[in-house]
């Protein structure tokens, strides 16, 4: 798994990219009331923003931390927007990626990196 300085996270699986937001952000969020996941087929280049979530406290966009076509957007979150707050780095992903250049993994941070970027911030 790899994080973004923008608390997104992103796990490749083959030329699939699993992508979310991190535990600090759904803390950060605090309780999560809505999610907009991006509809399959649309195509997203790094740093576009391609879903939006809204809690209590704020609404933001999530931006795609890799480039590449949406093969999914996590249904789920449409009914059931808490599920970002129970399980933000796992059932509460919001999109997958088909990737079209894994390479631009390699300039994120793995969890060490993330946890220690979060103790700067």
């Amino acid at each position: 798994m790899k994080f973004t300085k923008d608390h997104e996270w992103v796990r490749l699986d083959g030329d699939v990219a699993t992508v979310g937001i991190s535990k600090h952000a759904a803390d950060a969020l605090g309780d999560v009331v809505f999610v907009e996941t991006p509809e399959a087929g649309k195509t997203v280049s790094v740093g576009d923003s391609f879903a939006v979530v809204e809690s209590v406290k704020a609404a933001s966009d999530v931006y795609a931390p890799i480039a590449g076509e949406v093969v999914e957007g996590n249904a789920v979150l449409a009914s059931a927007p808490e599920t970002v707050n129970a399980d933000p780095e796992g059932e509460g992903w919001f999109a997958k990626i088909k990737v079209s250049d894994a390479s631009a993994l390699d300039g994120l941070m793995d969890r060490a990196a993330y946890d220690a970027y979060l103790t700067t911030l």
